[in-house]
């Protein structure tokens, strides 16, 4: 990959991550390139309509084009339609949002499904798309104790610790703590985040693999809520439940179904 397409794409992902306009300074010296570069190709992106600029302000944000290309992709693999049924099943028995977050990448995870099963009272509403920070969230941590500790080392620390501010109050800051963990998980199935993401949110998931006989990880379903209502007790409750659903997700995996529809029939004259 050229130089020039790592930084455009680098650009677009900063961006895309921000939670507010980004100016041109800002993203040069985050990338640590010059504003001039930077600036030509942030012009790209915004003549092809996936960034836009404020008006007579260098300050960027996200249009909604990149996000109506991945939820056309999203629909094409079938994920939604095939997961969908288990999750809103999950949702019903728990009254818990229920979400589904894929691998990308290789190295990294993204919330792309859910399913609402609380009534009324206090509810959790995911963020579709975004990406999950790896060792502070159930969904994450269900993917990393399938590797071993040092391809989990790799993967968070190239996503790196976010400030303490930016997490909740239990968010894991160290490695060593990270490892013993991932070993708890491991040995009991299934991943918790207690208050470690969000402050007052607690949640629980299970690894969902590429297929039942595979040891390949390809996402977590995960059942999050209200710390108030998400008690430890409450959690190691739901998870076999959360377990269920994950193998049978494993069973049904809709990415794997997808592929195998796309492949011409060789032997078709």
């Amino acid at each position: 990959m050229s130089v020039q397409l790592q930084r455009a794409i680098d650009i677009l992902e900063l961006i895309e991550e921000a939670e507010r306009p980004v100016g041109l300074a800002e993203i040069a010296r985050q990338l640590d390139m010059p504003k001039s570069a930077a600036h030509r190709l942030l012009q790209v992106w915004v003549k092809r309509g996936y960034i836009e600029q404020e008006e007579d302000v260098q300050r960027y944000s996200a249009t909604l084009k990149l996000a109506i290309l991945g939820f056309a992709h999203l629909n094409a693999t079938g994920i939604r339609d095939i997961c969908h049924p288990d999750m809103r099943l999950l949702a019903k028995e728990t009254g818990e949002l229920v979400r589904l977050a894929v691998v990308v990448g290789g190295d990294s995870m993204a919330w792309v499904a859910e399913a609402q099963g609380a009534r009324d009272g206090l509810r959790y509403d995911g963020n579709l798309g975004r990406q999950a920070v790896l060792h502070a969230t159930a969904a994450g941590k269900a993917w990393l104790a399938t590797l071993t500790d040092e391809e989990a080392a790799r993967v968070v620390l190239a996503q790196g610790f976010p400030d303490a501010g930016d997490m909740g109050p239990n968010a894991l800051r160290t490695m060593r703590a990270l490892q013993d963990e991932l070993e708890s998980i491991r040995s009991r199935g299934y991943s918790t985040a207690m208050e470690e993401a969000s402050i007052g949110v607690n949640a629980v998931a299970a690894a969902i693999f590429e297929g039942v006989a595979s040891d390949k990880v390809v996402g977590s379903v995960i059942v999050v809520g209200p710390s108030a209502r998400m008690t430890p007790a409450r959690i190691a409750e739901i998870a076999p439940r959360v377990m269920t659903a994950a193998k049978r997700l494993s069973s049904l995996w809709p990415i794997k179904i997808h592929l195998d529809t796309d492949v011409p029939d060789q032997g078709a004259a």
